[in-house]
């Protein structure tokens, strides 16, 4: 199918100086494939005989599926923003459901750039090197936008839900699935606040926003219908595949004899304290956050 569109003719690329977000995804993404196959880097949604408890790939491809479902666009012509993209993982989810739909990801790696759009080849789908909270896309452009852990990188700031809102069409919506804070960071018991800062640390996060307050925000946004579902214990099942599959993938490399780089230690650390950080259930959840332009 043919990859250019209308849209793309209006899109200039803009670089970023978010090195150490940079750094990360350019040397761990590779990484990833341990934890997926079809490079999902995020967690994933159970539901009892639908997905696998052992299989971890059919829970992360089960929360593309409720994020798409979330969405709305044309099937036949729709043009969708992945903000956040990483290799594309869920963009090619989301293209073998909907071949005839268009996604357009941003990400600021160029390493995911350039791999990703290899896998992409054939389908409706580009990634770009761009910033989220600052893209080059006409206001108004896309049907639908979604986010899936990626806005934590930003502190699910509000300048990202405003580039989200400026980039969607009227009635558009934005369906965000991540982390986020149940009470201020300064409110934290010293456990939390040191598997928070861990976490932070390890996958260089700008920190999560509290949920209510990212509500508020979207609504100050402009946003309205602002929809709140806590799906922690959907996501439960994958968080615990984290320690099986930390120890898995450091033996594959010592029994290969490869040396872990600094960034993916980084990496496997930020898994490590996002298991302990869920276990702190007071302080810490997950969510899908679906929101109408």
């Amino acid at each position: 199918m043919n990859t250019t569109f209308p849209l793309l003719h209006k899109i200039r690329f803009k670089k970023s100086n978010k090195e150490n977000l940079i750094e990360l995804y350019d040397e761990a993404t590779e990484d990833y494939e341990f934890w997926s196959k079809g490079f999902n880097m995020h967690f994933g949604y159970y539901i009892p005989f639908k997905t696998t408890l052992f299989k971890r790939d059919t829970m992360l491809n089960e929360m593309n599926n409720q994020v798409f479902n979330r969405l709305r666009f044309n099937k036949q012509h729709g043009v969708v923003a992945d903000l956040g993209c990483g290799i594309g993982g869920t963009i090619k989810y989301g293209l073998r459901k909907y071949p005839r739909l268009h996604i357009i990801g941003v990400t600021l790696s160029p390493f995911q750039v350039r791999e990703g759009n290899k896998r992409l080849q054939q389908m409706n789908g580009l990634i770009l090197e761009e910033n989220y909270c600052k893209t080059s896309f006409p206001s108004d452009s896309f049907d639908s936008a979604y986010a899936i852990e990626s806005l934590c990188h930003s502190g699910h700031s509000i300048e990202a839900l405003e580039e989200a809102y400026r980039i969607l069409k009227p009635t558009a919506k934005l369906v965000i699935a991540d982390a986020f804070l149940k009470k201020d960071a300064e409110q934290l018991c010293p456990g939390s606040h040191y598997c928070y800062n861990q976490l932070c640390k390890g996958w260089s996060l700008e920190g999560l926003g509290s949920i209510q307050k990212v509500k508020k925000s979207l609504e100050k946004t402009g946003f309205k219908n602002v929809k709140i579902e806590d799906i922690s214990f959907r996501v439960a099942p994958s968080v615990l595949h984290v320690p099986f599959a930390i120890t898995g993938f450091i033996f594959k490399k010592l029994f290969s004899k490869e040396t872990l780089k600094p960034q993916s230690w980084k990496n496997l650390k930020g898994s490590l304290f996002a298991l302990l950080s869920g276990l702190h259930m007071k302080s810490f959840g997950y969510y899908i956050i679906t929101a109408e332009k």
